[in-house]
């Protein structure tokens, strides 16, 4: 038989919602003490009841304590690596500037090697080229030189 689904709401009856922190409690401990033996990870709980001012420690307030400082400790020395929201975003919108500029370039370049090529067939410039176009147009000349001398050498 399968269980309802429980509706998560506030327990207004004392007793009621006294004995289901009580279930629950236990469930938690116990989840938390697989999940060390299962995964072979440090974990620690720590849960204040209300009704009795008491707080419940799992495995031990000693144990405990000391996953604390570790994860504090790492925490300092992870800082860099560990994000929010906003340095992701920003992580983000870097890599993908650096792409379009990458992309852009690549694109320049083959417009040059097109305009190059046009004008090695009909022997006309594109008139809208501009001096920094005529320089990198150079430049790919040169470098298509180069490597056809260095298949000759080879």
């Amino acid at each position: 038989m399968t269980r309802k689904k429980v509706k998560l709401a506030y327990i207004s009856e004392d007793n009621a919602r006294k004995a289901t922190f009580k279930k629950r409690k236990k469930g938690i401990m116990k989840k938390v003490s697989e999940l060390t033996i299962l995964c072979g990870i440090d974990a620690c709980a720590i849960i204040f009841n209300p009704c009795d001012s008491q707080v419940e420690v799992w495995p031990d307030p000693k144990g405990a304590k000391q996953i604390i400082k570790r994860y504090q400790k790492t925490s300092v020395i992870d800082e860099t690596k560990n994000m929010n929201q906003e340095s992701f975003v920003m992580q983000t919108i870097s890599k993908a500037m650096y792409k379009l500029d990458k992309q852009r370039k690549e694109n320049r370049e083959k417009e040059m090697t097109v305009a190059m090529f046009d004008y090695m067939e009909s022997r006309k410039l594109p008139e809208n080229m501009t001096i920094t176009d005529l320089k990198n147009m150079d430049k790919l000349i040169q470098e298509y030189i180069s490597d056809i001398r260095n298949k000759i050498i080879e």
